[in-house]
C-alpha cells in the first residue's frame, strides 16, 4: 500500500505540464533517433546529457525514460522495414518483421511492435513497483558462475534455433566470439587481434559488428542480386491487426515480461539475452512452426514485450542498487551523479519525489509511445515503397553516420566495410547472422564471468557448477542439446514398429 500511495503521488509530478512535454519529447527523439541505424538510446541519451544541465532533475529523469522507451522502439522500426537494427536489443526484431515486411505486412509487424512495447512496458513498470525488492534481492545473490551459465544458455539456444544448420549457427558464433576478442584482455591487460593498432585496444563496438552484419551486408547482398531481381514495390499492407493476428500475439505480448523483466534486472546483457529466449520460447510454443523464418508474427511480438519490460527490470537494479546493467543505464547513472544523487538503497527515502516521478513516467511515456507511434505504422512502412538503390544508398549513408559517431575514428568505416564483407559472405553461405551479434555481445563478458568462477575455485572446474542456479540453468541447456536426438530415436523407434 506504501508503494501504491508512493505512486499515486508519483503520478502528481508526472503528469504536471511541463513534466509531460519533456516525457512526449522525450518519446520523440528517442524514436527518430532510433530509427537512425548504430544510433541506439544510449547514444540518444549521452548526446542530449549536456543539453540537461538546466533543468529540475526530475523533468530530465522522465526525458531521458522516454529517450530509452522511444529509442527501443525506433530500433525495432528499421530492424522490422530494412533489416537494419538501431540497436541490439532490436536483433531479434529482423528475424521475423522483415520477412512480415517484405510480403507485405510490414504495418501489422510494427502494430504488433508496438503493442507489446506497450504490454511489456505497463507489465514490466507494475512489476518494478510491486517486486523491486525482491528482485534486487535476487540479482544480489547472483554469483559468477550463474551468470556465465546464464550466457552459455544465450549461446546454444540462439544457434540451436536459428538456421537450418547448427553447425552453421556454431560456426557464425564462434565468427562472433572471435571479433569480441579483439582488443585489451580485461582481466591482464595484453593485447589480442590488434595487429598493434591502438584504436583497436578498446575492441570493436558492439554498434558497429550490429550494423555492418545487418545493414551493410544486407545492402551489399541486395546490390549484388539488384540486377538479376526483379521485385517491384513491396505493398504496405492494412495499417491494423486483423482478428487471427490478436489471437495468435496476445500470449506471447504476455510471455515477453514474464522473461523479460527478471534479466532486465540482474547483468547479464541487459535486453539481447531475454529477446533471443523469447524468440525460441514463441517458436517451441507456435502452431506455425512453419512460418518461422519466413514471418511469424509471434517473432516479433513476443521479443519486442520482452525487450520493453527487460527496460524496466534494468531501473531495478540501477535505482535500488546503483548497479548499471544496460549502456543506457550507465549513462543515466552518470546523470544521477551529476545532479549529485547518488542511487542505492537510500534513493526512495532521500529522493522519493524523483525516483516516484521517474517510475511514473513510465507509465506515461508508454501511453504516448503507443498514441504517436501506432497511427505512424503504415507512414514508416512507407519506406518500402523508396526504389531500393536510393533505400540502400541512404542506409550506407546512415549507417556510416552511425559507426563513425560511436568515437569519431576514420578506422571504425573501414571495420564497418570489413564486417559488412563477412556478413556478405554470412549471406552467401547461409550462416545466421544473429549468433554472431550474440558472440560479441556476450563473449567478452561471459569469458570474464568463467574466469572470475575459476579463480574463486582456484582453478577447478567444480567451481562453474556449484550453486542450484547454474545446476539448473545447465540442465536445461543440456535438455536443448539432447531432445532433437531423442526425438529422432523416438520417431525412429515408432516408424520400425
Amino acid at each position: 500500500m506504501d508503494s501504491l500511495t508512493s505512486l499515486m503521488d508519483g503520478f502528481g509530478t508526472a503528469l504536471t505540464p511541463m513534466n509531460l512535454l519533456w516525457a512526449a519529447v522525450g518519446v520523440l527523439l528517442g524514436t527518430a533517433i532510433g530509427v537512425l541505424p548504430g544510433i541506439g538510446p544510449a547514444m540518444a541519451v549521452a548526446l542530449l546529457l549536456p543539453v540537461t544541465y538546466g533543468l529540475d532533475p526530475t523533468a530530465a529523469f522522465i526525458m531521458f525514460a522516454g529517450i530509452y522507451y522511444g529509442g527501443m522502439f525506433g530500433g525495432s522500426t528499421t530492424s522490422i522495414l530494412l533489416n537494419t537494427p538501431g540497436e541490439s536489443a532490436a536483433v531479434v526484431a529482423a528475424m521475423e518483421g522483415n520477412p512480415m515486411a517484405k510480403s507485405g505486412r510490414g504495418s501489422q509487424a510494427l502494430a504488433a511492435a508496438a503493442i507489446g512495447h506497450f504490454a511489456g512496458g505497463m507489465i514490466g513498470t507494475c512489476l518494478l513497483v510491486v517486486l523491486a525488492p525482491v528482485v534486487a534481492d535476487l540479482a544480489v545473490d547472483i554469483g559468477a558462475p550463474d551468470y556465465f551459465a546464464i550466457m552459455v544458455l544465450a549461446f546454444i539456444a540462439v544457434t540451436s534455433v536459428l538456421g537450418k544448420s547448427r553447425i552453421r549457427g556454431l560456426a557464425s558464433l564462434l565468427i562472433g566470439l572471435t571479433i569480441g576478442l579483439v582488443g585489451l584482455d580485461q582481466m591482464t591487460g595484453q593485447q589480442r587481434l590488434t595487429f598493434g593498432s591502438l584504436q583497436l585496444a578498446d575492441g570493436i563496438d558492439v554498434i558497429i559488428v550490429a550494423v555492418g552484419l545487418f545493414a551493410i551486408g544486407e545492402a551489399l547482398w541486395v546490390a549484388a542480386h539488384l540486377r538479376s531481381s526483379r521485385d517491384g514495390a513491396i505493398p504496405v499492407g492494412r495499417p491494423w491487426l486483423a482478428k487471427d493476428d490478436v489471437r495468435r500475439v496476445w500470449k506471447p505480448w504476455l510471455r515477453g515480461p514474464l522473461i523479460g523483466f527478471p534479466f532486465g534486472a540482474i547483468p547479464a546483457g541487459g535486453a539481447e539475452i531475454p529477446t533471443f529466449l523469447s524468440y525460441v520460447t514463441e517458436k517451441r510454443l507456435s502452431k506455425h512452426k512453419d512460418e518461422f523464418g519466413k514471418g511469424a508474427i509471434e517473432g516479433v511480438a513476443g521479443p519486442e514485450s520482452a525487450a520493453s519490460a527487460s527496460a524496466a527490470g534494468t531501473l531495478v537494479s540501477m535505482l535500488t542498487l546503483g548497479l548499471p546493467t544496460t549502456a543506457v543505464a550507465a549513462v543515466m547513472l552518470a546523470a544521477f551523479q551529476q545532479y549529485g544523487i547518488q542511487p542505492g538503497p537510500l534513493l526512495f527515502e532521500r529522493e522519493p519525489d524523483l525516483v516516484w516521478g521517474l517510475i511514473a513516467s513510465l507509465f506515461v511515456g508508454m501511453v504516448l509511445l503507443l498514441v504517436v507511434n501506432l497511427p505512424l505504422a503504415p507512414v514508416w512502412a512507407k519506406l518500402l515503397r523508396i526504389p531500393r538503390p536510393y533505400l540502400y544508398a541512404g542506409i550506407l549513408f546512415f549507417a556510416s553516420v552511425g559507426a563513425y559517431a560511436v568515437s569519431g575514428e576514420a578506422l571504425d568505416l573501414v571495420i564497418l566495410l570489413v564486417i559488412g564483407l563477412i556478413g556478405l559472405a554470412m549471406r552467401r553461405y547461409g550462416l545466421p547472422v544473429l549468433p554472431a551479434v550474440i558472440g560479441t555481445i556476450l563473449g567478452p563478458a561471459a569469458e570474464q564471468q568463467m574466469r572470475r568462477a575459476l579463480q574463486i575455485s582456484d582453478g577447478s572446474l567444480s567451481g562453474l557448477v556449484n550453486t542450484p542456479f547454474a545446476v539448473t540453468v545447465y540442465a536445461v541447456i543440456a535438455l536443448i542439446v539432447v531432445w532433437p536426438w531423442a526425438k529422432r530415436l523416438v520417431v525412429r523407434g515408432r516408424t520400425a514398429r
